[in-house]
């Protein structure tokens, strides 16, 4: 199989294979509980980037940025956090180096709630700044994954939750040998309105560095859940493909 990381590509090869689009994950360093370790966010988004990438020629696997703004999270031990507008600075230096190489063709895949925001207004921010950039963004692997999946998937709080029952299934599926089952704690947070957003800092909702149900968790609800967010962002991609990454609807 070609090599698609870039971390382990030559320039040799990198000129052979011809990349004409990347994926770059952005995760955390951060507290997931007893059970989980500090780098679940970065890991679950790049090992997805990854998958994606055996399946999509041409796509070329950025290293990932495994710092997130996570100031939120900072109770828990070793928490290590960027500011917003560290993060949103640091996006943009690898979105405009992208761009100076000829890569305009750019997709984002999310790992934290943190990050949200930043990834935002940096790729926006970029848009405008250089037009021919064609940036695309999932923000928010385990709310598109409550979507593509059947309601009754996930046991507790539909999954949800930092370092909760669905984040901790795809854990075991990708990675059994860093999750610690047997010290699985966590909280569903009682009355959190949906249609408003409470902007909570994270021992206000639990104390255990977790949240939702882990307990509940398993490898085969994990295979599910990666199963169909690889399809997901892979047909994205192939869709984007046929059409050259051009989206401009006032054609």
């Amino acid at each position: 199989m070609q090599e698609f990381r870039m971390e382990q590509l030559t320039g040799r090869k990198y000129r052979e294979v011809k990349f004409d689009k990347v994926i770059l994950a952005v995760g955390s360093a951060e507290n997931h509980g007893d059970h989980l370790p500090f780098g679940t966010d970065t890991i679950v988004s790049y090992e997805l980037a990854l998958k994606v990438a055996e399946r999509v020629p041409g796509l070329l696997v950025l290293p990932p940025v495994t710092y997130g703004m996570s100031e939120h999270y900072a109770h828990f031990p070793l928490t290590i956090s960027l500011r917003s507008e560290t993060l949103v600075a640091v996006l943009k230096d690898i979105l405009r180096s992208l761009l100076k190489h000829g890569i305009e063709k750019i997709f984002i895949l999310n790992g934290h709630d943190g990050n949200i925001a930043p990834i935002e207004v940096a790729a926006r921010e970029i848009k405008v700044e250089n037009p021919r950039a064609k940036i695309a963004v999932l923000e928010a692997w385990w709310i598109t994954a409550g979507k593509l999946l059947p309601p009754d998937t996930f046991e507790v709080w539909a999954g949800l939750g930092h370092g909760g029952e669905g984040e901790t299934s795809v854990m075991l599926a990708l990675h059994p040998e860093l999750v610690e089952m047997e010290h699985a704690k966590g909280r569903v947070p009682e009355d959190l309105p949906e249609e408003v957003q409470i902007k909570w800092l994270f021992h206000e909702l639990t104390p255990y560095g977790a949240s939702g149900d882990p307990t509940k968790a398993t490898a085969e609800k994990g295979r599910k859940v990666v199963e169909a967010l690889v399809d997901h962002i892979m047909g994205f991609i192939q869709q984007m493909d046929a059409k050259d990454w051009k989206y401009d609807l006032s054609e």
